[in-house]
């Protein structure tokens, strides 16, 4: 009886306040977390919402979204520099397992191999089409080879352009055999690439890229056949990068299908041209020497962009009178026993009339 008489005088003594400091003492605060935003729709307004394994949850009083506080991708659990750190590292010449084991080393995280495999095929997708639409600015020499790789247990053929000046390279083309029209196709795709076409190409002495470049260019560009090792005209600039992709593509376990080769040297190409310093460039990549400035430098910033694309656009709520922030009030549909009409029971004495 004691704590209730206790509450009873707590009750009165609340009521001698006046009104108006009753409803000040009363009113819930809500706490804004100013330095810290809902991936979702950017907004502040959000409140913490229990712990799950370790990890502090939140709920976004904006659009109603509940997230995680690990800086993971959007709808996954792993941290945006776990998953970067795995793409440079397998771009950088290491295999799948040896980037697991040093997730387990430095996150204590052991991934599965098909986990790993289905970042590189994410964010290699996403790192293609950010930087496929900037034009880099080469110039008016450029030198074209082929090589043979071994996919799935049979040879194809990697077809290849890199400009002089930049060491840009501005087309590829995976082919399982070496005509005239697959050394076409590579010259297309380097000229859309460039926007412009070239006075001078170097190649081998391959009879394909004659009129590979003439269907192509016309007699505007010079061709020009030559071989590794001549002081004049030399082709070594692009037979030292087929030398850097075959030490890559020996431990690319992921290079099963002609499909997959074409997405990972793709996403090879997109990392040599854009995230891969060079010496002969005096560590400046080759997309800043022919003049880009993206806003990608390296396979952080590829994750980040991914994340920023699946945040919803949501307006800013607006301030009321009473200086509290309205929010968004959630329909909760009726539940099965709700939607049935509710008789009232007839009293005992009306039965009986």
């Amino acid at each position: 009886m004691g704590r209730y008489k206790d509450y009873t005088k707590l009750e009165l003594v609340a009521c001698d306040f006046s009104d108006d400091l009753y409803q000040e003492l009363w009113t819930p605060m809500r706490v804004i977390y100013e330095d810290f935003n809902c991936p979702y729709c950017n907004s502040t307004d959000v409140v913490r919402y229990g712990h799950y394994k370790g990890a502090q949850r939140w709920w976004c009083n904006t659009c109603g979204h509940k997230f995680a506080d690990n800086e993971a991708v959007f709808h996954m659990k792993t941290s945006i520099r776990e998953v970067a750190d795995a793409l440079n590292n397998y771009y950088g010449g290491k295999s799948i397992n040896s980037i697991r084991q040093g997730l387990q080393q430095q996150y204590n995280h052991y991934p599965s191999e098909s986990t790993v495999y289905r970042w590189l095929v994410r964010f290699t997708k996403q790192a293609v089409e950010c930087t496929e639409q900037y034009k880099p600015n080469v110039g008016d020499v450029w030198v074209a080879d082929e090589t043979v790789l071994k996919v799935g247990g049979r040879q194809l053929w990697f077809w290849d352009i890199i400009d002089a000046k930049t060491r840009f390279l501005l087309a590829s083309h995976l082919s399982v055999h070496r005509g005239a029209k697959d050394a076409e196709i590579l010259m297309r795709k380097a000229r859309e690439r460039a926007g412009k076409s070239p006075k001078t190409i170097l190649t081998d002495k391959l009879g394909s890229y004659i009129d590979g470049i003439e269907l192509t260019f016309g007699s505007e560009t010079q061709h020009i056949q030559s071989k590794p090792f001549v002081k004049v005209g030399s082709t070594n600039l692009i037979e030292r990068f087929h030398g850097t992709l075959k030490d890559r593509t020996e431990i690319m376990r992921g290079l099963k299908s002609k499909e997959t080769a074409d997405l990972i040297l793709e996403g090879y190409l997109t990392y040599y041209n854009f995230m891969r310093p060079h010496i002969g460039l005096r560590g400046r990549t080759p997309a800043e020497k022919a003049g880009m400035n993206l806003p990608i430098k390296n396979w952080l910033d590829v994750v980040n962009e991914e994340s920023k694309k699946h945040q919803i656009e949501i307006p800013r709520p607006v301030i009321s009178s009473l200086g509290t922030i309205p929010t968004r009030v959630k329909i909760r549909p009726k539940r099965r026993s709700e939607h049935r009409k509710q008789v009232p029971r007839m009293s005992l004495a009306v039965r009986l009339k």
